[in-house]
């Protein structure tokens, strides 16, 4: 296919995103370019946004010894997830996609409705085992382009000795209603209640989310009752001091730093910050965001989708194939999943996860239950839909606007 046609087949919204794309500078190594132009026939190129992952680190001797069981070599490239998916548009407008391209999973239906990417039907990536709610944030116009390699989530650390001291059982927090009667429990006993990210980005959305679905609301009607419901939680937590007035500008990064600070009895947060938990100083506890009424909140997924994009030569989608399957096998994932602090998209591998770790059976619940932000066959329309929702919080907090009236705002700008 050549790249006149390649242009032809992005949509206007990619080609925005071409336009951002031209202004930015590349990570990786390689003058004589990274995609497959770069490469011969027995060089396939990868793309990845792991830049922390060095030429001796597991990761990158994973995707040599891939390379080796099909026989090809491996120039691998790694960008900042953030312009990763600028650089597979600018990329696909030139015909010189990588050969396997590993991206956020949210952006996973971008690319395809830009016609970036090939369908498991057309390149033969087995995904029967992965768990079907982390396989449908790769999902788009009913077709499925790639395969996870490991997911992300939310769940809720809790501090077991600020829960001690206040007269709180763990095992009572069941639903919003015994969560809030927690909080308040803690606040009457001089500590403090529970610390999230509610800042004016995606992360403040994606945290709001699993208290968004947990009310039993969709994202195509962003002021329904529910809806109003979840905000209103967050927005009473704030006036009754029960989480504090920084939630308001807090990354996920921030909220973590006042949980390590040992006076919070919780904080939203995720995977990522098991490490940091360790050396936090003191003992905690993990357990899924609750429903309003009881179960597991659905909370969004992050984690990366291995995708194999569309090529002028469609002879080497065979290899890419293999070099997808290898990344993914069950044999391969349990050693990068770890490596990646991830949750295994496959329950054959979450079991081995938590044979060998019991203290990540509570995420693999969260994952379990997690749901994409693109699910629901939402595709490009999320971004927009996110930016309303995140604005809708961060009026609600601040006070400006009730909860339904910032959800109602939201609702009408989505329209």
């Amino acid at each position: 296919m050549n790249s006149s046609c390649r242009q032809r087949r992005l949509t206007a919204a990619a080609l925005t995103v071409l336009a951002v794309a031209t202004g930015t500078t590349a990570c990786g190594s390689g003058s004589g370019g990274t995609g497959t132009k770069a490469a011969d026939s027995g060089t396939y190129a990868i793309w990845d946004p792991y830049p922390q992952f060095d030429k001796g680190s597991a990761w990158a001797k994973l995707l040599d010894d891939c390379g080796t069981e099909a026989g090809v070599k491996i120039k691998r490239t790694a960008f900042d997830t953030s312009d990763l998916s600028n650089k597979a548009l600018l990329a696909a407008q030139q015909d010189n996609s990588a050969d396997v391209l590993i991206v956020d999973n949210p952006v996973v239906s971008t690319l395809a409705e830009a016609g970036v990417l090939t369908s498991t039907d057309d390149n033969k990536l087995d995904t029967s085992k992965v768990d079907p709610n982390l396989l449908a944030a790769g999902q788009s116009g009913g077709k499925t382009y790639g395969t996870p390699i490991g997911a992300n989530t939310l769940a809720l650390y809790y501090n077991k000795k600020v829960l001690k001291e206040a007269g709180v059982d763990i095992a009572s927090v069941k639903d919003w209603t015994s969560l809030t009667a927690a909080l308040e429990k803690v606040e009457k006993a001089g500590k403090k209640g529970i610390t999230f990210s509610a800042i004016g980005t995606e992360e403040g959305s994606f945290q709001f989310l699993p208290w968004f679905w947990g009310s039993g609301a969709q994202l195509t009607d962003l002021d329904s009752a529910e809806a109003v419901s979840a905000l209103t939680l967050w927005s009473d937590w704030v006036e009754k001091g029960y989480a504090p007035n920084s939630v308001i500008n807090n990354t996920q990064t921030t909220s973590w730093q006042e949980f390590a600070t040992g006076d919070y009895a919780f904080a939203e947060n995720g995977t990522w910050q098991l490490a940091g938990a360790e050396k936090a100083g003191f003992e905690y506890g993990v357990i899924p965001v609750p429903g309003a009424s009881g179960g597991n909140a659905a909370a969004p997924t992050g984690g990366e989708f291995v995708t194999i994009p569309v090529q002028g030569d469609t002879g080497r989608y065979t290899t890419s194939q293999k070099l997808a399957t290898c990344l993914t096998s069950t044999e391969n994932l349990y050693d990068t999943d770890t490596t990646l602090s991830y949750v295994a998209p496959t329950s054959e591998v979450q079991g081995k996860q938590v044979a060998a770790n019991a203290g990540l059976k509570p995420w693999v619940e969260a994952v379990q239950a997690a749901k994409g932000r693109t699910s629901d066959d939402l595709g490009t329309k999320y971004p927009k839909i996110s930016e309303q929702m995140w604005k809708a919080v961060q009026s609600a907090l601040s006070g400006s606007q009730s909860p339904k009236d910032a959800l109602s705002a939201a609702q009408s700008a989505v329209k």
